[in-house]
């Protein structure tokens, strides 16, 4: 089944950079799921310089296809001063590159959802918005999943759930809250969390466990259950943890290590993305996994040598 929603040239309140499979998934959602305020508010914004209308498609969990007639702004666009909400859909190691250079053509008002693997680019972000006194900075994690079947069709392939906190800057006002609240629907969850840092070291550990090392022994996730890893990974989350209560971060290193587990359960024949982007010789979030453990370790003046070797051996992986 197929359903067609022409969407036509509109001034968005919302945008998404980045137009990945998450980017789309977003984009697809808060599209259809909204019942409350026309689904032309919506846009993407791309890297080129001019606008122009392009068809997405969306098929569901449940095989319902949807074709949708999406405005993809372009950095040109004066319609950028007129977004609220930008969801920034990158990279980890893409954001500063993707979303600095539009923060003078958005709204004064805009505030900002970094929704990305790892940790740091808030920290240069947040740096950038001093600038700019009313946008503001929230941070989340997201756990759905998508495939790309070609650039413009996604297929959501897991459900997951959003979790959100404010970070730096203007609070996020209950209007634009209620539109992200709209994100919700069935299986998948939106969570606001404050303070957020805390909620994303969690999901830290995950991705510094399964990451590196799927993608070192070119494995799905569920391997990592093997006993030869266990004290490999006990090893990258008391590193972590160590690190992160310097970062004024408490974490339950034995909670920690059974939801690190749970996720190499539930997701055991999944490869990750890092997996995936060393098969496709692509960049990795190294740098903003692992590579950030090493970094604020540096900064407290502590020894994180099995994340610094899982950094260098995935960097040299790349380079291959």
């Amino acid at each position: 089944m197929a359903n067609t929603l022409k969407t036509p040239s509109c001034s968005p309140n919302i945008a998404i950079l980045g137009a990945g499979a998450i980017g789309q998934l977003m984009y697809h959602q808060l599209c259809h799921t909204n019942s409350k305020q026309p689904s032309n508010d919506i846009a993407l914004i791309s890297r080129q310089p001019q606008s122009k209308q392009q068809q997405l498609q969306f098929t569901d969990h449940s095989g319902y296809t949807y074709s949708t007639d999406a405005l993809i702004l372009g950095t040109n666009d004066t319609r950028l001063a007129e977004v609220h909400l930008l969801l920034v859909c990158v990279k980890a190691y893409q954001v500063a590159t993707a979303l600095l250079p539009l923060l003078s053509k958005l709204s004064p008002q805009c505030h900002i959802v970094l929704l990305h693997n790892g940790l740091g680019p808030h920290l240069v972000v947040s740096e950038a918005l001093a600038q700019y006194p009313n946008q503001g900075l929230t941070l989340g994690t997201t756990s759905q999943a998508a495939l790309k079947n070609s650039q413009w069709h996604i297929k959501h392939t897991g459900f997951g759930v959003t979790q959100l906190g404010y970070y730096y800057g203007s609070e996020l006002s209950a209007k634009l809250k209620e539109r992200i609240d709209e994100l919700h629907c069935g299986n998948q969850a939106v969570e606001w969390h404050q303070p957020v840092l805390t909620i994303l070291w969690q999901k830290l550990a995950i991705n510094a466990v399964i990451n590196p090392l799927t993608a070192l022994h070119h494995c799905a996730n569920g391997q990592l259950a093997n006993d030869e890893y266990q004290h490999q990974i006990a090893a990258i989350i008391e590193e972590l943890v160590h690190v992160a209560k310097w970062d004024g971060i408490v974490l339950d290193r034995a909670l920690l290590s059974a939801r690190v587990y749970q996720v190499i359960k539930l997701t055991a024949a999944n490869y990750s993305s890092m997996y995936q982007d060393v098969a496709h010789h692509r960049a990795t979030e190294i740098n903003f996994i692992n590579g950030y453990i090493c970094q604020q370790a540096q900064l407290h003046r502590l020894a994180v040598p099995h994340n610094q070797h899982l950094l260098e051996q995935v960097l040299q992986l790349s380079l291959s």
